[in-house]
């Protein structure tokens, strides 16, 4: 269950590191654009705002990262970035997408019962 449980916690930091390349690198860019369905206008007027947004995906990836590296002892960093992660994504996709109750509740949710399950 250990090895499941961190798998899914990797996937999450790698997504939310992702979200972080696309929120502050490629928000006005073409693949920005695609992912975020913005015209160029509506993203170089978000644009600091995104870049902002994409700092704290960042962070959630580092606290992911960091729970990873403490083996066992940072199960409860694990649970607190995942469920950090979980919020951030029900917020999402009430206020801003649906799509993100999928693309970031839903892995965090998993990832949450499998470490609190292996914990």
């Amino acid at each position: 269950m250990g090895i499941a449980a961190d798998s899914v916690v990797v996937l999450v930091a790698l997504l939310h590191v992702w979200f972080l390349v696309l929120e502050m690198f490629l928000w006005d860019k073409p693949a920005g654009l695609r992912t975020f369905g913005h015209t160029r206008e509506a993203a170089a007027a978000s644009k600091v705002l995104a870049a902002n947004q994409g700092l704290y995906n960042g962070f959630l990836a580092a606290g992911l990262v960091w729970g990873l590296s403490l083996g066992a002892n940072g199960t409860s960093i694990k649970l607190f970035f995942l469920a950090c992660v979980l919020v951030a994504g029900l917020y999402g996709a009430a206020t801003a997408s649906r799509k993100i109750l999928f693309v970031q509740a839903l892995p965090a949710a998993i990832g949450l019962v499998l470490v609190w399950l292996a914990g």
